[in-house]
């Protein structure tokens, strides 16, 4: 297998990009920069909105989850400086969606709309909330296509991909997708790093038959684009564990420490087990279970999914993930949450619970197409309690 995951090629032609590397700095310099003018002038049209897309860019690719410390900061002090303002409801609503706090989000989103928000801002953030908590998905569909097909909306055809990926159209997901990478015409490697690793998540994760080799080469692609992306190198190293390609494994999380991702933590301390260095992995669980407790204090609706994967595995504490897997399942119903609390409920040895989850995943997308591909759509109540017997 590890000969069929190197030579594998992308058989398609990618738009030139800025050096992955200039870039991340790039990004560093123009966030401190929209920062300096914030404290300067905060209430100054475009700067907290600039401020939130690069701080969120620093949270999904650099790997720095302080970021969202540093936007609570900044809806803190907008609601100061102009708090019936538009743009203030507008932020606080884009800051809460980008945590998870998805009620919270819609609140403010109706105010910054009742304020005179701008409606293609409002309609797409509105979409995502959605999209995120599983709510009217063939309505989200169908509203994402007529976005994609105005002109010049090439950043609508990601998110159509992912929705698509989550219905499980996962034909007409890559499709959607490779249409994102030969439509691209900006040179800012985020994007296309970000369409790369939702094509290793799809073939990686989401497809029924996952293909870890044409997951590893999507993740390749992104870290070729992007070398800091801490979620693609977690993930690569991921795959590059399980076919036992341990030394390649290290030398893709190693440069991701510094980020302070705990999941990088993690994933080396299995690693380093792996290689029998058993009292630097411990180290290094321990800093992970730090991280992650520390993450979930803070932002736990934004957390509790990785939370829970990660004590319902090396993490080792069955009640601590389904417990967080109860809280995302409630806070976003989605079908993959739904699994997530089933399968930690029936490890955690709550079959009761289980149960009822089952039946609440049953009443809400039974009916639905995607529902046949999912790890529930086998399950039933009665072997439920038989395991509990």
């Amino acid at each position: 297998m590890n000969s069929v995951i190197e030579s594998l090629d992308l058989a398609m032609d990618f738009a030139p990009a800025t050096a992955g590397d200039i870039a991340a700095i790039n990004l560093d310099s123009a966030r401190r920069r929209s920062w300096s003018r914030f404290w300067r002038a905060p209430e100054r049209p475009g700067i907290a909105e600039n401020i939130v897309e690069q701080e969120l860019l620093t949270a999904q690719f650099v790997g720095d989850l302080t970021a969202f410390d540093r936007l609570e900061v900044l809806v803190s002090q907008l609601a100061r400086a102009n708090p019936e303002a538009a743009q203030t409801s507008l932020v606080a609503a884009q800051v809460a969606c980008a945590t998870h706090r998805f009620a919270e989000a819609t609140v403010s989103l109706a105010e910054a709309v009742a304020r005179g928000a701008p409606s293609d801002t409002a309609e797409c953030l509105s979409l995502t909330l959605h999209q995120a908590t599983g709510k009217d998905l063939l309505e989200v569909v169908a509203a994402r296509r007529k976005r994609v097909a105005k002109p010049g909306r090439w950043e609508e055809l990601a998110p159509l991909g992912a929705l698509l990926a989550d219905l499980c159209e996962f034909d007409e997901a890559e499709r959607t997708y490779h249409q994102a990478l030969r439509e691209y015409r900006d040179v800012s490697p985020f994007a296309m790093a970000w369409v790369c690793f939702q094509l290793g998540v799809l073939w990686g994760e989401l497809i029924p038959d996952t293909h870890s080799s044409r997951a590893a080469q999507w993740y390749r692609k992104a870290i070729e684009y992007l070398p800091c992306y801490v979620k693609a190198r977690v993930h690569l190293a991921e795959i590059y564990s399980r076919v036992g390609r341990i030394e390649d494994a290290e030398a893709l999380l190693i440069p991701a420490v510094s980020s302070g991702d705990p999941e990088v933590h993690w994933r080396l301390a299995e690693v380093l087990s792996a290689r029998n260095n058993c009292a630097e992995a411990d180290a290094r669980m321990q800093v992970a279970r730090s991280g992650f407790e520390l993450l979930l204090k803070k932002h736990l609706l934004a957390f509790a999914d990785h939370g829970a994967e990660f004590y319902s595995g090396s993490g080792d504490d069955a009640g601590r993930a389904f417990e967080l897997a109860r809280v995302n399942v409630v806070n976003r119903p989605t079908l993959r949450a739904f699994e997530q609390a089933y399968a930690t409920g029936i490890r955690a040895g709550e079959f009761d619970d289980a149960s009822k989850i089952l039946q609440d995943a049953n009443e809400r997308w039974g009916l639905t197409p995607a529902f046949r591909f999912c790890s529930l759509a086998d399950c039933r109540s009665d072997r439920v309690e038989n395991a509990a017997n």
